[in-house]
């Protein structure tokens, strides 16, 4: 069963809500993975999603922070979520396709502005966050399985503007981009961005800072679409929607798609 796959740090899915519909009109993915929605998930704006067929949402929410939901024109039932570090916060939820495959929806702590967890609460709840994802993938090696997310980590040299320059800025830092290297092996995950996009710079997400973010251009790529290997080789045309950076009142990430044939 084919299917498409679209990743979005919406940032408010109710302030934001007609972006969203922008883009299920205009871009259709089958199934849209959204983080930092800001709402509790009754107050999730359904209505005009499920007008354009996306009847299908599971979700956790909380009151103006975090919150993560799936919306799906494909039938999902909801697999769970797990509260990793024990933060209390909505950060995972994760549903099951027809065909079987399952999808979880991340979106890990950003980390705050300090690299040191000695000084800095939030890096350690970072850091503690990866751990745990990466034991649980140990303890429950998952299989057809699909992981998207803003995981607020740029693993690579070129998924940042300038390696050299953001060495010790948070998100791409060594002890991050090891953490997270490691929770990607437990569960050998396969990055399928980079399967299908093997070189070049790659960002999904530019600062609001920047006066002008499309030509300072100095991104990262933040949001990530992962694979298990069973089937990671059924994953294809993976892009990130850059323009959508640049819409009304928008995120500052851009939506990462992936296709799978299943």
């Amino acid at each position: 069963m084919p299917f498409t796959l679209a990743t979005w740090n919406i940032n408010s899915v109710r302030l934001r809500e007609p972006i969203v519909l922008k883009l299920l009109k205009e871009e259709a993915p089958d199934v849209l993975c959204l983080q930092e929605c800001k709402s509790p998930v009754d107050k999730i704006p359904t209505e005009g999603f499920a007008e354009l067929g996306y009847t299908h949402m599971i979700a956790r929410g909380q009151k103006g922070y975090n919150g993560v939901a799936i919306l799906s024109r494909l039938p999902m039932e909801e697999v769970g979520d797990k509260d990793f570090a024990g933060l209390g916060h909505a950060r995972h939820i994760a549903g099951r396709l027809e065909n079987g495959v399952a999808i979880h929806n991340f979106y890990v702590p950003a980390g705050g502005d300090v690299p040191d967890r000695e000084v800095n609460e939030k890096f350690g709840q970072k850091l503690d966050y990866l751990t745990e994802m990466r034991d649980w993938f140990h303890a429950e090696k998952p299989i057809k399985s699909i992981l998207v997310g803003d995981l607020n980590i740029a693993p690579r040299e070129d998924d940042v503007w300038s390696h050299k320059q953001l060495l010790k800025v948070v998100s791409h830092t060594p002890i991050e981009v090891e953490t997270l290297a490691e929770t990607q092996d437990a569960g050998d995950w396969v990055d399928i961005t980079r399967q299908d996009i093997p070189e070049g710079q790659l960002y999904s997400w530019w600062s609001y800072r920047a006066r002008d973010w499309d030509a300072a251009d100095k991104g990262r790529r933040l949001d990530h679409v992962w694979a298990t290997p069973d089937i990671s080789n059924a994953g294809h045309s993976s892009r990130i929607l850059r323009a959508a950076r640049g819409w009304e009142k928008p995120s500052d990430h851009a939506p990462v798609f992936a296709a799978f044939d299943v």
